[in-house]
Formats: C-alpha cells, structure tokens, sequence
C-alpha cells in the first residue's frame, strides 16, 4: 500500500542462487521511473547511495535491467492510483515470485482519484 503522492524507492537485487543466472527485465505497469543506481554485488545501503547514484540526469524508463550478481535503483513518485503490476518479463520467472503488486490510494483532489468502473462492466461470478 502505498499513499499517493509518496516517492519511492525500489532497490531490485540479482541474485544467482545455484549457478547460472542471467539479467532480469524488470517492467512496472502504470508508471515511468529514474533509475538512480546500479552496481555490482550486493547493495550497500551505507556506500552505494553517495557512491553509484546518479540523481542529476538518471534515465527514465518503465523497464530496467537487473544485472546477473547485482542491483538496480528506481526511483518514482506514486501519482498514479490503482493496482500497478511490477514483474520479470521472463515469463518463467513469474513462477519463480518474480513479481509485485502496489497498491497507491487515492489523493484528495478530483483528478487524484481512481476512476469508478463503467456501467457496462461485466460482473464477476
């Protein structure tokens, strides 16, 4: 859960767990993010944010690739309410828990709001 209007940031680690191991795409529906940071080995939260950010003219994507034994930092703020899937876009991997829902609550203001769902809209049985 999520409040709107709230900045985030996701540290995304790749791990190899029993040899092999390849780059993850990581996608998330509903937004666009910085990506402030990468590295190799595992995140430092003490050395890497002063030491392998870039938060002057990080690029803003809506995928990013978590390198094999590393790490990645996206950054976005949450102005975008509803239920926002994040996944590996390996579809293999979805098995593997390679995927993440937010939720991000309503703001105050009208067009802060999710949107109520048309009329016509089938019912779920």
């Amino acid at each position: 859960m999520i409040k709107f209007g709230e900045t985030v940031e996701i540290v995304l680690q790749g791990t190899n767990l029993g040899g092999g191991g390849i780059d993850h795409p990581m996608h998330l529906h509903g937004f666009s993010f910085y990506i402030v940071g990468f590295g190799f080995g595992n995140y430092n939260v003490t050395k890497d944010p002063s030491t392998k950010y870039n938060l002057k003219d990080p690029p803003y994507r809506n995928t990013a690739t978590v390198p094999r034994s590393g790490w990645v930092a996206i950054r976005f703020t949450a102005n975008n309410p509803g239920v926002w899937f994040m996944h590996c876009h390996f579809d293999r991997h979805l098995t593997w828990g390679m995927n993440v829902v937010f939720i991000v609550k309503n703001g105050r203001g009208i067009n802060q709001q999710m949107l109520p769902p048309p009329p016509d809209l089938p019912p779920c049985y």
